[in-house]
This record gives structure tokens, C-alpha cells and sequence, in this order.
């Protein structure tokens, strides 16, 4: 017996997996202050669920289509 393989399908919209938003633009569209997101990550690591990057410059990147599935009402 043979194992059926399940096709996927092929993801090549990279921009959009790429695509990152600083904290001022992740609290704009969160509708929250900055801080509030800075305040969540250094007191518990992320911000309901959702883990920014740091830059080499220090700041934090915070991944759009997660923040955006927060924002759906989605977990992150």
C-alpha cells in the first residue's frame, strides 16, 4: 500500500510573507499607543500572541500578517 501524498499549494507571494511593520505602524493599526506594544513584549514576550523581530538597529518588526490576523480576530 502506497502512502497518498496531499498536495499544497505553492506559496509565491513573498512580499506579503516578507512584509513587516514597525511598532508606530503595528499600534496604529492595532489602535494602541507604541508603548503598549513595547510594554507587552518586555513584560511577557509578545503581544497577545504575536512575537516581534529585533532589527540590527534595535528596533522591533513586527510581522504584518500576523499583526493582521490579531486585528481579524484570528490567533496569532
Amino acid at each position: 500500500m502506497q502512502a497518498a501524498t496531499i498536495p499544497t499549494p505553492l506559496r509565491t507571494d513573498y512580499a506579503s510573507i516578507l512584509r513587516t511593520y514597525s511598532t508606530e505602524e503595528a499600534a496604529a493599526v492595532l489602535k494602541v499607543r507604541p508603548q503598549t506594544l513595547r510594554a507587552a513584549v518586555c513584560r511577557d514576550g509578545h503581544y497577545f500572541g504575536v512575537r516581534p523581530q529585533k532589527a540590527r538597529n534595535r528596533f522591533l518588526m513586527w510581522n504584518a500578517a500576523a499583526v493582521d490576523a490579531l486585528l481579524n480576530g484570528e490567533v496569532a
